[in-house]
């Protein structure tokens, strides 16, 4: 995958992340169950996206200086 799709999911997985979070400020006791648990992936995939974008920016090892 390249650079510029893992930035692109990751820029729409943090907005979807800013939304359930303003959403979850004014829900109900039975939508914040669900909404937590929506928030809960969405921010494992969102730090999984930028840990892989990261790891792209880095040059390897065997090309580091020593």
């Amino acid at each position: 995958m390249s650079i510029r799709f893992l930035a692109r999911d990751l820029y729409q997985v943090h907005q979807e992340v800013e939304r359930l979070e303003k959403q979850l400020e004014t829900a109900s006791p039975e939508q914040r169950i669900e909404l937590e648990d929506n928030l809960r992936k969405l921010r494992a995939q969102r730090n999984r996206l930028r840990r892989a974008l990261e790891g792209c920016k880095e040059p390897p090892p065997y090309r580091q200086p020593r």
